[in-house]
C-alpha cells in the first residue's frame, strides 16, 4: 500500500488547523512554534485547505474552460464562456477562500517560527522558505484568475480592511517570496511532498513566463534541467502513464518536482478521481461523476494523433450525451477508500513542465526556436510516443519546419496534450491572448470579456471594508 508520507498525524492537523483559524490563541502562538517538530506540523496545516477536496475542484473548474473538455451539472455554464452563474460564483469563492486560508496559515509559519525558544536558525530558514514557497503559490493562482487582490502577509494578517493591491504588486510579492525560498529550501525533500529549491525555481520559471520574461524563464527552467536530478519516467503503453506515471502505489517517481500528496485514507485522498471518472469505466471503485467530459468530434481530439498514448487517455463512454463522449481515464485507482480516498498525487509540478517551459521561454527570448528549445520539447514528445525521451526518434520534430510564431502553437499544443486534467490550459490560452480565438474555432463560443475572470466573492466585499464593490469588483459581476 502507498506510503502515507507527512499525512500520517491527520487528527493532530486537522486540530491543529482549528487552532490556528481566525484569531489565534495566545498559547497557541506563545508555545506551540517552539521546536523544529512543531512548526513542521504548522507549516503541513498550509497543504490542508488545498488537499481536502479544494484543489481538485480548482483544476475541474479550470478544465471546464478549454477547448478540449466540457463541464457537466453545474459545471456546464463555464463551458457557454458567457461569465460564470451563481454555482460557480458560489464555487470560485469557495476557492478564494480556500488559497486565503493556506495564506493565512503560512503567515502564521513565517511571523512565529523565528520567535521559536528551541529551533535552530538553519530550521527557521528552512520553514520559513516552505511558507514563501506556498504563499507565492497561493497568490499565483490568485493572481490569474481574479488579477489583483488583498494581499495579507505575516504584517498585516490581523488587519481586516485591506485595499485590492495592483496585479503587478502582488506578483512583485510572489517573486520576493520565491527568491527566499529558493535560496533556503533543502536540495531534497525531507519528506516527499514538502518543496526542494528545486520547486521553488520551477515555479520562479513559470511565473517569469506569466510574466513575459522569458529570458529570466528560461534560465531558471534551465537550473533544473543542468541539475541532472529529474527523468521522465519511461512508458510503452497507456497503462504505463496510468500505473506508473499517475499510479495510485506511487510514492515518488523521478519526474516529480512538486506534488500534492494523497493517501488511501478516508478524506486523505484525490478527489479528482471521483469528478472525472465515470461508473461504466470500472477505473474507479466509487464510480465517479463525470463532470469534466470531452467529445470525440471535438476539433483538438480529431486532430491528436492516434498514435499518442496520452490520447489514449480519453475513452468513448456513451452516457446519455451522445456516442462520441469522452471520459479521462488518467487517473484510475480500484482501491480507493471513498470519493476523496484515492492514492493518486496531484501532479503540480513535473519534469515535463519544466522542459516545456524551456522550450517556449528559449523559443521566445531569441525570437524563434533553437536546438535545445526542440529537444526539450521532443523529450517530452518522444515519451508519450513510448519512445526513449533522451534518443532521436521517427517522431520527431525539426526545427528547420518551424519559425517563432509555429513553434510557439506546437509548444501550446503539447502542454495542452501533457497536462489535461492539470488545470492548466485555460491559464495558457488566457496568459497568450488565444483564447478567445481558439475556443471560437474549437467549440464556436465566443468568450465575453467578463469569463476571463472570476468574481471577487461578496463575502469578501461584505467583510474587508477596504473594498468597494463599486471599483473593486471585476468587470461584468
Amino acid at each position: 500500500m502507498k506510503k502515507i508520507l507527512f499525512l500520517l498525524p491527520a487528527l493532530f492537523l486537522m486540530a491543529c488547523e482549528d487552532a490556528l483559524k481566525e484569531e489565534p490563541k495566545s498559547l497557541v502562538v506563545e508555545t506551540f512554534f517552539n521546536t523544529a517538530a512543531e512548526v513542521e506540523t504548522a507549516a503541513s496545516a498550509i497543504y490542508s485547505p488545498l488537499r481536502n477536496t479544494n484543489m481538485s475542484v480548482y483544476e475541474a473548474t479550470l478544465e471546464s474552460q478549454t477547448d478540449y473538455a466540457f463541464g457537466r451539472g453545474s459545471w456546464a455554464p463555464l463551458s457557454d464562456f458567457q461569465g460564470f452563474n451563481d454555482a460557480n460564483i458560489t464555487r470560485v469563492a469557495g476557492l478564494w477562500n480556500t488559497f486565503y486560508l493556506s495564506i493565512r496559515n503560512a503567515n502564521l509559519v513565517i511571523r512565529n517560527a523565528p520567535k521559536g525558544a528551541a529551533i535552530s536558525p538553519a530550521d527557521v530558514a528552512k520553514y520559513v522558505g516552505e511558507a514563501k514557497f506556498m504563499r507565492a503559490f497561493n497568490y499565483f493562482q490568485l493572481v490569474r484568475n481574479w488579477a489583483g487582490v488583498p494581499i495579507r502577509t505575516e504584517a498585516n494578517m490581523d488587519d481586516i480592511d485591506l485595499k485590492r493591491s495592483t496585479a503587478e504588486e502582488v506578483y512583485a510579492l510572489i517573486l520576493a517570496d520565491l527568491k527566499e525560498a529558493e535560496a533556503s529550501l533543502p536540495d531534497n525533500p525531507a519528506v516527499a511532498g514538502r518543496p526542494t529549491k528545486w520547486a521553488a525555481k520551477t515555479l520562479l520559471a513559470d511565473v517569469y513566463l506569466q510574466l513575459g520574461q522569458f529570458a529570466e524563464a528560461r534560465d531558471k527552467a534551465d537550473e533544473v534541467i543542468k541539475s541532472n536530478k529529474f527523468s521522465l519516467v519511461p512508458v510503452a503503453t497507456k497503462e504505463d502513464f496510468q500505473t506508473k506515471v499517475w499510479g495510485p502505489d506511487l510514492v515518488s517517481t523521478s519526474e516529480e518536482i512538486f506534488y500534492l500528496k494523497y493517501a488511501r485514507q478516508v478524506s486523505q485522498g484525490n478527489y479528482m478521481l471521483w469528478i472525472s471518472n465515470h461508473p461504466n469505466t470500472k477505473l474507479f471503485n466509487f464510480g465517479g461523476a463525470y463532470a469534466v467530459y470531452g467529445d470525440a468530434s471535438n476539433s483538438v481530439y480529431k486532430a491528436w494523433d492516434d498514435n499518442d498514448l496520452r490520447k489514449k487517455l480519453w475513452d468513448i463512454v456513451d452516457f446519455g450525451l451522445g456516442a462520441t463522449t469522452l471520459v479521462s481515464s488518467k487517473f484510475i485507482d480500484t482501491q480507493a477508500v471513498g470519493q476523496n480516498g484515492a492514492g493518486n498525487d496531484d501532479p503540480v509540478y513535473g519534469y515535463s513542465d519544466v522542459l516545456l517551459i524551456y522550450a517556449e521561454a528559449a523559443s521566445r527570448a531569441g525570437n524563434g526556436p533553437t536546438a535545445a528549445a526542440m529537444e526539450a520539447l521532443n523529450q517530452v514528445h518522444r515519451r508519450a510516443y513510448g519512445k526513449p525521451a533522451n534518443k532521436p526518434s521517427t517522431v520527431d520534430y525539426k526545427l528547420t519546419d518551424y519559425n517563432a510564431a509555429t513553434f510557439w502553437d506546437l509548444v501550446l499544443q503539447e502542454r495542452a496534450y501533457e497536462f489535461q486534467l492539470s488545470g492548466k490550459r485555460w491559464l495558457d490560452l488566457k496568459r497568450t491572448g488565444k483564447a478567445k480565438a481558439v475556443i471560437l474555432a474549437a467549440k464556436g463560443k465566443n468568450v465575453v470579456d467578463k469569463h476571463l475572470l472570476w468574481p471577487i466573492p461578496v463575502s469578501e466585499m461584505n467583510y474587508n471594508k477596504g473594498l468597494d464593490p463599486a471599483k473593486d469588483q471585476n468587470p461584468g459581476y
